[in-house]
């Protein structure tokens, strides 16, 4: 395989980025809400060796899969979002918040007696304390996935690109996987791309998908290699192209940028955007996000994952789940 740069016109870049309230999405995944707690810190507990946090703030944020699609609908698009939340405070919240977007909430699942999964993180002085989580991680319901896919069966042939969004939290299985590949298949003219964004325990599910994008530890954790320079990126690389017969990986790899395998051979490694990097929450989906609008307005890959690495340097300057517009995306791009 051969290793390049990847050259690209600025002004193209913008054309397609006007393309993608056009382009038509769905997400797949899990759903999460996003809660932080602002705060600063003073003193030492008398308690234990703990930081004492005073509170200043509270905000709720969307996470996992609707995260993505916040970030697809700063950039102008109207994705759809299929998953399941539980029938509580959180799920509400969530489905008023997609909304108000002006997107449509029918594709979301509820369960009785599962929690909406809620990330709660407590930050003081721009530096996260702790984390809690509340949720249930077991596989959704069969008569759920059933719905899920009949949703996506109805609107199958209005799609460009279907996102799936792994966060582990039971939404995305075998099953799901393999009736999901089987729906994009019946599409005659194979126009409907798939990707994935990874959770590290479940890449046997993604075989045969057009894109995934897993960062360097999780990719590392499938090979069972640590990335620790190219020749370990590269096999990396390598490996899950062959392994999941996918037809490109996409490797991101925090402050060294991202790297692009295709199964034509091609190597392109793109260099970080970021001017500085404060939380990498949430990245992961502004690149699979950017990285799928790119395709499904007729972006070639490697042009989609410069875009995506020009909105990841962006959201990784600013502390906990961000999105980023459209016209900060083009003048990113323009500087």
């Amino acid at each position: 395989m051969k290793k390049k740069p990847h050259k690209y016109e600025a002004n193209r870049l913008k054309k397609y980025i006007d393309r993608f309230p056009e382009a038509r999405v769905l997400v797949i995944g899990d759903i999460i809400m996003d809660e932080y707690v602002w705060g600063d810190v003073s003193r030492i507990s008398p308690e234990a060796p703990v930081p004492v946090v005073e509170i200043k703030q509270e905000t709720k944020m969307l996470g996992g899969a609707a995260n993505v699609i916040h970030n697809m609908a700063q950039l102008g698009a109207k994705p759809v979002l299929c998953g399941v939340i539980g029938e509580d405070g959180a799920g509400e919240i969530i489905l008023s918040s997609i909304q108000q977007m002006d997107l449509r909430i029918d594709g979301i699942v509820k369960e009785q007696e599962r929690p909406t999964s809620v990330k709660t993180r407590v930050v003081a002085r721009n530096q996260q304390v702790v984390r809690f989580d509340r949720e249930s991680c077991r596989d959704i319901r069969t008569e759920s996935i059933q719905k899920i896919l009949h949703f996506i069966g109805k609107n199958l042939r209005n799609l460009d690109a279907i996102v799936v969004s792994d966060y582990g939290k039971g939404v995305i299985s075998a099953p799901l996987m393999k009736e999901l590949r089987e729906l994009v298949g019946s599409v005659q003219d194979g126009s409907v791309i798939l990707a994935v964004d990874p959770k590290t325990g479940n890449f046997e599910y993604y075989h045969g998908v057009d894109v995934i994008t897993p960062n360097h530890h999780e990719a590392g954790a499938f090979c069972r290699l640590n990335i620790l320079d190219e020749e370990t990126l590269n096999l990396a690389g390598k490996k899950i192209l062959s392994d999941l017969s996918c037809r490109s990986v996409l490797i991101t790899q925090g402050r060294d940028g991202m790297t692009l395998f295709e199964n034509s051979g091609e190597i392109i490694h793109i260099p970080t955007v970021a001017k500085k990097v404060f939380d990498v929450t949430g990245a992961g989906d502004t690149v699979i996000g950017t990285f799928s609008l790119g395709l499904a307005s007729g972006l070639d890959l490697k042009s989609a994952a410069v875009l995506s690495n020009y909105a990841a340097g962006i959201v990784v300057g600013e502390v906990g789940t961000s999105t980023v517009g459209a016209e900060d995306l083009k003048k990113t791009i323009s500087d």
